[in-house]
């Protein structure tokens, strides 16, 4: 248990038996009345946001939500599995926990997996990852305008816009978070 007062962006809450994580939260004193707190609350299962406000001072149920650095091993199935790596356990987590991240997720790979209860809840990749492009059609010369984009396939089979001068091959940098086009990384 803890108060409003001990909220935190990332905090896990535990409101009517589901998980919420504190997205931003905003302690408010008016001129008139009690001050009180107003948050904004992501589900940690299905990804709604919700905005609450909670009174200040009020005791509010933190869950017990484990977060560990684990590698990314294989695919079994409908399952990814990866593996603790202080402890060698392995843990097999379902396409539907992984998401979109599956798009830019490759084997032996690092990933931040929460678990509450020992039953994941969702895998964090970093903000960013450098994938191969491994297919995407050859640019035409004087294609080195500024603006022009064109659909390109990851080794991962991910799609992502990537500019017009970029070849099958190169290297690139691509953020985790919405599979935008970064930069190109020289090896």
């Amino acid at each position: 248990m803890a108060t409003t007062n001990d909220l935190k962006n990332g905090i896990v809450l535990n409101i009517d038996r589901q998980l919420w994580t504190v997205v931003e939260f905003q302690h408010v004193k008016p001129g008139k009345g009690p001050a009180f707190v107003r948050t904004k609350l992501k589900n940690v299962l299905s990804g709604k946001v919700v905005d609450k406000t909670f009174n200040a001072g009020l005791k509010v149920e933190t869950a017990n939500v484990d977060k560990r650095t684990m590698q990314y091993l294989y695919k079994d199935g409908s399952d990814f599995v990866f593996m603790d790596t202080d402890t060698y356990d392995q843990l097999h987590v379902s396409d539907a926990v992984v998401g979109t991240s599956a798009d830019y997720l490759l084997e032996n790979q690092n990933a931040m997996v929460a678990t509450h209860d020992g039953v994941p809840l969702f895998v964090e990749l970093p903000a960013s990852v450098v994938l191969l492009i491994t297919f995407t059609e050859p640019g035409l010369q004087g294609d080195r305008s500024t603006g022009g984009t064109k659909p390109a396939t990851l080794e991962t089979g991910a799609q992502i816009q990537v500019p017009l001068f970029l070849e099958s091959g190169t290297k690139v940098k691509v953020d985790t978070r919405d599979g935008s086009y970064l930069g190109r990384v020289n090896d």
